[in-house]
Formats: C-alpha cells, sequence, structure tokens
C-alpha cells in the first residue's frame, strides 16, 4: 500500500502573516505620504578628506513621515516602490525639495537621489525645468546620485540624459560603487562627475588590507574617467585617516554627522564652512 503522508499542508504562520501585514501597512501609509507631501530632505555633509572641517556639499535624503510624524525607515519600503509610480513621485519630491533648497541658500551644493527609472519621467523632467526656469544658477550646484544597481536597469536612457543634463551645469554621482556590477564600458559612457564607494569596502578599512587595495584601485578607476571620489559611512577617525592617505577626495558618514532635518548649514569642528 503505498505511503500516504498525514501531515497536512501549514499555511503561513502567525509571525508570516504579522510581517506581510506591516508591509503592506507600511507601503500604504508611504504611498498616502507621498499623496500628501508628507515629506522632508535630511541633509547629510560632505567632507573634504584633506580638510575634513570643510563641508564641500550635503546630500538630501528624503524622508517620509507616518500620520504621527515619524519617520519610517527608507530600507523598509525604498525597494518594494521602486518600480511603482510612488517611486517616481518621491523622487519628484525630492527633487522639488532639493531645488527649493539651492534656491533658498545660495551658498551650498546638494546632491539629491534619484532613480534611472525616474530621469525619463514627465513629471520629474516638469518638475526639474520648473525649478531651473524660477532659478537656473541651481543647475551649477545640483549633482543628481544615481546607484549603480540602478544605473544598469536603463543605461542607454542614464547615458543620454546625463549628456542633456550637464550641458546645463548639472553633475551626476554613481552611488554604492562596488555593490552592483557596472560593465567597465558603461562607465566609460556614462561619464559621472562623481564616484562614491560603497560602505563595505569602507568601515573598518584602517585595518583591513584587503579593501585597502580595492579602494585604491576604486580611486584610479576614478582617476582614469575624471571623477572625484566620496567614500560613504566613515564612521571612525582611524578610517578617515586612511581614506585621505589613500587619496579618496571627499568622506561622508556618522563620523562628520548624521542626517537632519535641521538644515546644517554651520561650521563642522568650529571651522567656517566651505563651499
Amino acid at each position: 500500500m503505498p505511503y500516504k503522508s498525514t501531515r497536512r499542508t501549514l499555511g503561513p504562520s502567525p509571525l508570516d502573516m504579522a510581517v506581510h501585514n506591516r508591509d503592506q501597512n507600511i507601503l500604504q501609509i508611504v504611498e498616502d505620504a507621498v499623496h500628501h507631501r508628507e515629506v522632508r530632505l535630511a541633509f547629510q555633509p560632505v567632507v573634504q578628506a584633506q580638510e575634513q572641517g570643510q563641508a564641500a556639499f550635503y546630500e538630501g535624503l528624503i524622508r517620509v513621515t507616518d500620520p504621527t510624524g515619524r519617520i519610517i525607515p527608507a530600507g523598509q519600503f525604498i525597494d518594494a516602490i521602486e518600480e511603482r509610480e510612488t517611486g517616481r513621485l518621491l523622487d519628484c519630491l525630492a527633487l522639488e525639495h532639493g531645488l527649493r533648497t539651492l534656491t533658498q541658500t545660495p551658498g551650498i551644493r546638494l546632491a539629491i537621489n534619484l532613480s534611472a527609472r525616474s530621469i525619463g519621467y514627465p513629471k520629474w523632467r516638469k518638475v526639474l525645468e520648473r525649478g531651473l526656469s524660477r532659478d537656473p544658477s541651481v543647475a551649477q550646484r545640483l549633482i543628481l546620485e544615481i546607484t549603480e544597481a540602478s544605473a544598469m536597469l536603463v543605461p542607454e536612457l542614464v547615458v543620454q540624459a546625463m549628456r542633456d543634463l550637464q550641458k546645463l551645469g548639472i553633475s551626476f554621482a554613481l552611488d554604492d560603487f562596488g555593490a552592483g556590477y557596472t560593465a567597465l564600458r558603461y562607465l566609460r559612457e556614462f561619464q559621472f562627475d562623481i564616484l562614491k564607494i560603497d560602505g563595505q569596502f569602507i568601515r573598518g578599512i584602517a585595518t583591513d588590507p584587503d579593501n585597502q587595495v580595492l579602494t585604491r584601485a576604486v580611486i584610479a578607476i576614478a582617476q582614469q574617467f575624471d571623477m572625484f571620489t566620496v567614500a560613504e559611512f566613515v564612521e571612525s577617525a582611524p578610517d578617515a585617516h586612511m581614506l585621505g592617505q589613500l587619496g579618496v577626495d571627499f568622506l561622508q558618514g556618522y563620523y562628520f554627522g548624521a542626517p537632519t532635518v535641521d538644515p546644517p548649514w554651520r561650521p563642522i569642528d568650529g571651522k567656517q564652512v566651505m563651499h
């Protein structure tokens, strides 16, 4: 007689259901917040490696708030909305806030994150065109950051859009370099102005000879293609010192300041900010 299992097929566990419901609730909260424009920018300084008391520019990181005003961590929703229109609208809001900040604060440069999927989105283009028409000078102080993984989704679109927008004076940064698989031929064709080295190579680099070698190689690549380098997730003085010795141009991380929704347009370590 054939063996017949008496085990019943189990459905999702209570924990699985709780996680699923939480994720769905967060997505709904994010979509509602974007619809009602309940977002803001948090600013983090990017400092010169050789003059670590001086901010070269700031990164404006979009923050979404729930109905109580608390910030929802981006890691809980950013991947889920990447392919939705909500992701495109969030990029529009980030750019809108960034352009307004640049207009209100003429002395700063500001980097704003952007999905490659949004660069051809008509509403995003209208936000950019409207902002530049109000104050054309902001183009020279605007940096658009695209992650390595995002850029490789639609490389031809990114290459063409970058060429068009760089003619206006806008700079581009390739974010999280090393986390994905950028083909070197595209790295040459992209012509990014700034290359941001992924934090996995930076944390603890002062005592990690392997990451020192890898970071030095990335710096050499960036120099060959005439790009400035930024080390992300710098969290200690020894790491900052090592990165300066290796030749990184700029440093960013909690060692110099956490992202804050209060504009940090003030001296760092008692030194005057230079823009």
